[in-house]
């Protein structure tokens, strides 16, 4: 869907978003954003992370 965007129509987002937000908002957007994509991409590959470990012991050998 987004390469189907082309740079005629990034040009056009990147002009209405300056319009309705100004150009001091746009630094904290773009810093918001990235922030956000991190911990998503953190988050997700902390999952992968999690099922990789040791399985947990079962509830029977943790009544031993």
């Amino acid at each position: 869907m987004i390469s189907n965007i082309g740079v005629p129509g990034l040009i056009l987002i990147l002009v209405v978003a300056l319009l309705l937000f100004g150009p001091s908002k746009l630094p904290e957007l773009g810093r918001a954003v990235g922030r956000t994509l991190r911990e998503f991409k953190e988050s997700f590959s902390g999952a992968d992370e999690t099922r990789t470990d040791k399985p947990e012991k079962s509830s029977q050998e943790q009544s031993k």
